[in-house]
């Protein structure tokens, strides 16, 4: 078996840790220092697409659909994304590190078929939260991938997002009959009644990491009332 090679290191802001991108033949991996095994891998992505395309099923037909990705990873969740949307539609990803967008514009851009590349595409450096206290936007769909989910685990910050204030902040910024697409390394029923305290209606899936096998992971899907 062929070893891995190092293809680039990031750091996590706030001494959240460091990434780091490898590479084995035709498979990648990202990993964080101070965790076992692997943040995301190409081998095992279901879950991140099925966030998207169960995030924006209501969409496939809107027209000038407004969506917000918190969270590059591998590219796999944007890429669901624009693969439901429509041609008018705008998708704005978000990440804190710009090293993760570039290897995304790299060698790690093959993965998820270079999503970065579509004109549907506007990329965000910086805290996804900052797109969702804006006042004057309004989305159709919120994606997060951010973290381990609920329970953070790169990044304090990101709390925020799960929080009771967060949560009523996305609510605010979505149009009516929005969804906020939440994908978490398992379940967590005190976030369904924040969401729901918030004022979203809400459904749990179990979707496994490779369709049929591999880890369970849980996509929370939560719906802004169409009124």
């Amino acid at each position: 078996m062929k070893p891995w090679i190092e293809l680039g290191t990031a750091h996590i802001p706030n001494n959240g840790g460091t990434l780091k991108l490898r590479q084995r033949d035709q498979e990648f991996s990202i990993t964080l220092s101070g965790v076992r095994g692997e943040l995301m891998s190409s081998r095992a992505f279901n879950s991140e697409q099925q966030l998207a395309l169960q995030g924006c099923a209501h969409l496939n037909k809107r027209k000038s659909a407004r969506v917000v990705v918190g969270g590059m990873g591998m590219g796999y969740t944007l890429a669901a994304a624009l693969e439901v949307l429509p041609s008018c539609a705008e998708v704005i990803v978000a990440d804190l590190i710009p090293e993760v967008v570039e290897w995304n514009r790299g060698a790690l851009g093959d993965c998820a078929g270079r999503p970065l590349d579509d004109s549907r595409c506007v990329v965000h450096i910086g805290d996804v939260g900052d797109l969702l206290v804006k006042p004057e936007c309004s989305y159709d769909a919120v994606l997060l991938d951010v973290d381990n989910g609920p329970e953070g685990l790169t990044h304090s910050d990101n709390s925020w997002l799960y929080s009771i204030d967060g949560t009523s902040c996305i609510y605010s910024s979505l149009t009516p009959g929005g969804i906020l697409a939440v994908w978490s390394a398992g379940p967590d029923n005190m976030y369904v009644n924040r969401l729901r305290k918030a004022g979203f209606q809400v459904e749990v899936a179990t979707v496994r990491e490779r369709p049929g096998k591999g880890a369970r992971h849980t996509i929370f899907l939560a719906k802004k009332s169409a009124r």
